[in-house]
């Protein structure tokens, strides 16, 4: 990155001086960068990793062209590697500063593309689970997924968890109401999502040696604080993660009495 390339904030009359593009860039201010599987039809309520209400800072959204859940979830995954390695490039090259994905099966891809990207890249929510192990030391942790038949040990170690021993994991590709993500039907009886949701955390929390919860899909996020009023946990997922990234990547001057 150029020195001359703006970072982070610019406050209001302070002194900017020389500043440069680079070649093709034809957008600014997008801090994060987010891709998508492009075939996908079924609501995006806000909450949602790719609803532009979710976040209070431009996210940039890219599509992974070609990509359905299908075969993101499936065995020829790998297949598609290069088309999400291009995707991540073109937002690297619009000026975002950190790159994530919408949907934690992306992590597929995270240990092959993330040492490609000159920006900090964390392409599923699962990247959170070697922090949390460090701050909830000898806790486990429930894993609520979209599909848990799909939440493989390989994904898992492309996200850093070599180990799953400390995993509750519990999946939702059978429930009525939320299985129309993964099928594309598009709709669902959104309060049905939310009650699916918060019953499946409950069981995977009745272990008490449970002290957090992750939630791997993009589409949970929305019922967030409706499980952690439920299950009354700590509580992350891809909005915690993207959250922590802008932080980072955008941090802003403080200003005040002393």
């Amino acid at each position: 990155m150029s020195p001359a390339r703006p970072y982070g904030y610019l406050a209001a009359g302070a002194p900017i001086g020389r500043v440069q593009m680079g070649p093709g860039q034809a957008v600014a201010g997008y801090p994060v960068g987010v891709i998508y599987i492009e075939d996908v039809w079924y609501p995006m309520v806000p909450g949602n990793v790719v609803n532009a209400a979710t976040f209070d800072f431009p996210v940039r959204l890219k599509p992974v062209r070609g990509l359905d859940i299908d075969t993101l979830f499936g065995p020829d995954a790998a297949d598609v590697t290069e088309q999400v390695l291009a995707a991540c490039r073109e937002l690297e090259a619009e000026g975002v500063r950190a790159i994530s994905s919408a949907c934690g099966f992306f992590g597929r891809y995270h240990a092959t593309v993330a040492p490609q990207l000159s920006v900090p890249t964390a392409l599923s929510s699962l990247v959170q689970l070697p922090w949390i192990r460090t701050i909830l030391p000898g806790r486990k942790i429930a894993v609520l997924t979209a599909d848990a038949t799909s939440l493989s040990a390989d994904l898992l170690a492309a996200c850093g968890v070599a180990d799953a021993s400390d995993l509750v994991v519990g999946g939702l590709q059978d429930a009525p109401e939320f299985s129309a993500i993964l099928t594309g039907r598009g709709s669902f009886d959104n309060e049905a999502v939310q009650a699916e949701a918060i019953t499946l955390a409950r069981q995977l929390c009745a272990d008490p040696q449970v002290g957090a919860v992750l939630l791997e899909c993009s589409d949970l996020p929305p019922y967030a604080a409706a499980i952690q009023a439920a299950v009354g946990l700590p509580v992350f997922d891809f909005t915690t993660l993207i959250r922590w990234l802008h932080s980072a990547v955008a941090q802003r001057p403080y200003s005040g009495w002393i």
